[in-house]
């Protein structure tokens, strides 16, 4: 997917030109991963002239908890985090769709213990629609294994964790997948690289625990509400395993990236009909509508990024 390059990015507490936004090659985060990030979503209405960032609280709770894990030696106000994501849209101007990314880095010359200095950076790129949301995806399962947490915490958002994914996106393209399934260390399926997976079985969601060796993920939490509160699904989380998603009548990834997608065939196997399955539309549908602003529901997962709305308002 071909990202267009925006104007403007902002790095170290100021907004700067794209290139401009620089990290030594003999720093920390360079060296050896040392990088803590969180990837949200803007979403354009049309309508109201305003642009929406979806669960930004959530998010920043998560870098918070990633920078404690990671050890990282800074403290960030919130609200300086939240205004840095805001401000990177706004200097850039976007009216549609767009993938930001909030990242703390370990800059300098430290080694591998370094804790600091810590620099912040946001960025924000237009992503459209992927053709697999309405055509769906082909996935398979890969060799790669999610690491157990005592090796590698895989719920921290850190950019290390990453090259696990890597590897396995690397050997389902070899394959002629569209994307990969990790089992984790105990052969229990785990996650997409970047991405949570649902299945539905007799009209039950099931997707894996968090303790199954997968990122506590927002979409995640945000589709198991939506599928429970708003769509009367019931949602079990366990462990699933790898012959149980041969069984499945739909599947589909979700995360930040991969928003909701429909899985069409896993390991070369149709999943029911081989096409997007009807609960899988539905709810891809009802998550764009208030993501988008366009339905009054959770109106808290919103955070409006130019003000359009209470502009009119005092007008």
């Amino acid at each position: 997917m071909s990202e267009t390059v925006p104007g403007f990015a902002w790095f170290d507490g100021r907004v700067v030109p794209w290139g401009e936004a620089k990290i030594h090659v003999y720093s920390p985060a360079v060296k050896y991963g040392a990088g803590v990030f969180e990837g949200l979503r803007g979403y354009w209405n049309e309508a109201e002239g305003e642009m929406y960032v979806f669960r930004l609280a959530a998010h920043l709770d998560r870098m918070l908890y990633g920078l404690k894990v990671m050890r990282f030696d800074c403290s960030p106000d919130r609200a300086w985090l939240a205004e840095a994501v805001l401000e990177t849209v706004r200097a850039n101007g976007f009216r549609e769709g767009v993938h930001i990314r909030l990242t703390a880095l370990l800059d300098g010359i430290g080694e591998m213990a370094a804790t600091g200095p810590v620099v912040f950076a946001c960025t924000a790129t237009v992503r459209p629609p992927a053709r697999a949301l309405t055509e769906g995806i082909s996935a398979g399962v890969v060799s790669w294994r999610r690491p157990e947490d005592s090796a590698i915490p895989m719920r921290v958002k850190a950019n290390a964790n990453y090259h696990n994914g890597r590897l396995a996106t690397q050997e389902a393209k070899v394959e002629g997948y569209g994307a990969a399934i990790l089992l984790n260390d105990r052969g229990k399926v785990a996650e997409g690289p970047g991405m949570c997976l649902f299945i539905v079985r007799n009209g039950v969601a099931v997707t894996p625990a968090v303790t199954s060796g997968i990122l506590e993920s927002i979409t995640r939490d945000t589709v198991i509400r939506l599928l429970r509160e708003e769509m009367g699904v019931s949602v079990e989380e366990r462990e699933l395993d790898r012959s149980e998603l041969y069984a499945a009548e739909e599947a589909f990834f979700c995360g930040t990236a991969w928003e909701v997608t429909p899985i069409t065939t896993i390991d070369r196997l149709a999943v029911g009909a081989g096409v997007p399955g009807p609960l899988t539309k539905r709810l891809q549908a009802l998550y764009f509508a208030i993501a988008r602003g366009e339905v009054a529901l959770h109106p808290e997962w919103r955070t409006p990024v130019y003000g359009a709305r209470a502009a009119r308002a005092a007008e």
